[in-house]
């Protein structure tokens, strides 16, 4: 089959899209034809090192000044293994089991949970499609029986390749923070793959969404259900107000996440799950600990998370955002343009 293999930590030149072999089935696994993969922030993060603890800037940062020196510690789960055939998000076709049980199956199109509780969900133990394990820039993926879900939806296989990791993200953070109707929920980098698929699940709970984002991005967000837009550059404790906000939905980070606190209501909640404008911030622990607000962090999907969004797919009550799709080959030219930062909803990349 042909694939996308990242060979070690790096630049683009990391990216080798070859002949390699259909991967074997164990037991309890299955075997997917992908029929189209998402783009996102974590495989430019994982092929670049930036998880590890000796990274301290902004993913574009790090990307235009490439270390071409292996970082042991780059991965989720500390060691990348490289090489490894990244692709987080994965619409695809169930062609075989391994077991004469996992039959009922075969022929489905699914989505892939690429979150995956590896001692069950009474622990927190997780590992992930594309960063511990080869994913879905390929044209066939095999992944355990158990993370597979048909869908019965009338979206196309590139909008439905748009939704896991960004809205699994997301609909966990909103789940963590416990996000309900009437709540009012500022959400931080509201244009990008998270952001997006927050604004649109936190409104689809009823909650009242603020959105900060780019200018040129804001009558898509308030298209899309935000109650009110600001600028990035925005102060928000002065257009907003102290103590103010229920919850902060914030991927973001850098130089601003602080400043969260002091909008937070007393026993509001702060929830993160990514920090793209770089991962060290500078926060004022007495605004933290004197109005008793819950510092959440989310990386292991909780079991509702992924049933959740089959359902809302089903009923079309969230919508889709592909910006563009690309030929698997064209990763390179995909990867590059994301990096611009200059698209609204995701990319997608089609197998041959």
């Amino acid at each position: 089959m042909k694939a996308v293999v990242t060979m070690g930590s790096g630049g683009m030149e990391q990216l080798v899209y070859k002949d390699v072999p259909i991967p074997e089935l164990q037991a309890n696994e299955v075997l997917v034809r992908v029929l189209a993969a998402g783009v996102n922030n974590t495989e430019i993060n994982t092929r670049l090192g930036w998880y590890s603890a000796k990274v301290s800037e902004s993913t574009n940062n790090m990307a235009d000044n490439v270390d071409q020196q292996a970082l042991a510690d780059g991965g989720w789960n500390a060691a990348t293994p490289f090489p490894l055939i990244q692709g987080t998000d994965c619409c695809g076709e169930v062609l075989k089991t391994a077991e004469n049980h996992d039959q009922h199956l075969v022929g489905k199109r699914v989505l892939i949970r690429p979150c995956i509780r590896v001692n069950g969900f009474d622990s927190l133990d997780n590992i992930w499609m594309a960063s511990d394990f080869d994913g879905a820039f390929a044209q066939y993926v095999k992944v355990r029986a158990t993370e597979v879900f048909p869908i019965d939806s009338t979206w196309q296989n590139d909008e439905l390749a748009s939704i896991p990791c960004a809205y699994g993200t997301a609909e966990n953070m909103l789940h963590r923070a416990q996000v309900i109707q009437g709540e009012r929920v500022l959400i931080m980098g509201a244009s990008g793959g998270v952001g997006s698929a927050a604004v649109q699940l936190a409104k689809r709970r009823g909650a009242h969404i603020i959105a900060v984002a780019s200018l040129k991005n804001h009558a898509q967000l308030k298209k899309m259900g935000a109650d009110s837009v600001f600028d990035r550059e925005a102060n928000l404790v002065k257009e907003l107000g102290e103590s103010s906000i229920d919850v902060v939905i914030d991927n973001v980070a850098g130089d601003k996440f602080g400043r969260a606190l002091q909008i937070l209501k007393r026993g509001g909640r702060l929830v993160t799950s990514g920090a793209i404008a770089g991962p060290i911030v500078s926060l004022d622990l007495r605004q933290l600990y004197l109005k008793d607000i819950g510092l959440i962090g989310t990386t292991a999907w909780d079991e509702p998370v992924f049933p959740n969004l089959i359902r809302y797919i089903e009923n079309n009550e969230i919508k889709p955002l592909v910006a563009r799709t690309y030929a698997l080959e064209n990763i390179v030219e995909a990867q590059t343009e994301f990096l611009k930062k200059q698209h609204f909803g995701k990319f997608v990349l089609l197998p041959s």
